[in-house]
C-alpha cells in the first residue's frame, strides 16, 4: 500500500474514540442550572463561593442530594457553553414555572452572583436581563437584590 493510499485510509476507518455525551435536555432543572452557571461566569470568573452555591441551590430547588446537585451542574455547565442566548433559558422558566417558583429562582440567581462577595457591572446586566425576560416585577427584583446582598454581608 503506498502512503497516499495509507494517508488517505485514515479519513475512510471509523474513529475508535467515544462520540461525544449529548447534550442534555433543556429542561427545567437543567435550563435553571445553565442560568446559576452563567450568571456565574458573566464575570469570567467561576469561584469556588459561585458553584458551592450553584449547587446548594439545585439540591433545594429539585430536592436531591449533594451529589446529584454537582452531576445536575455539570450537566448544566455542558449545556451553558453549547447554548443559546439567555432568553432561551428564561422563557422555558417563564413558560413551565409559576411567577413565585420564578421569583425564587430570581432570589437564587442574586445569591449566585453574591457568593463570591462581590458585584460587577456585567453580572447586573446579565441579571436584568435575565429578570426582564423571566417576567418578573421591578419592585421584585429590587427587594430579591436587596436580600441577596444583605444575607451577603456587602453594601453598595
Amino acid at each position: 500500500m503506498s502512503v497516499i493510499n495509507r494517508f488517505t485510509a485514515l479519513f475512510k476507518e471509523p474513529r475508535t474514540e467515544t462520540a461525544p455525551k449529548p447534550l442534555p435536555p433543556a429542561d427545567v432543572p437543567h435550563a435553571l442550572g445553565a442560568l446559576l452557571v452563567r450568571v456565574a461566569l458573566s464575570d469570567r470568573k467561576y469561584a469556588v463561593q459561585e458553584i458551592s452555591q450553584i449547587d446548594r441551590v439545585l439540591a433545594k430547588f429539585q430536592d436531591i442530594g449533594p451529589i446529584e446537585a454537582a452531576q445536575l451542574r455539570a450537566e448544566s455547565e455542558r449545556l451553558e457553553a453549547f447554548a443559546p442566548d439567555t432568553p432561551d433559558f428564561a422563557f422555558l422558566l417563564c413558560e413551565s414555572v409559576s411567577y413565585q417558583d420564578r421569583l425564587s429562582m430570581v432570589h437564587a440567581l442574586w445569591d449566585v452572583v453574591y457568593a463570591d462577595g462581590t458585584l460587577k457591572d456585567v453580572e447586573v446586566h446579565v441579571m436584568d436581563l435575565t429578570q426582564n425576560h423571566l417576567g418578573i416585577r421591578p419592585e421584585d427584583c429590587a427587594a430579591a437584590q436587596t436580600r441577596a446582598q444583605e444575607a451577603a454581608h456587602l453594601s453598595t
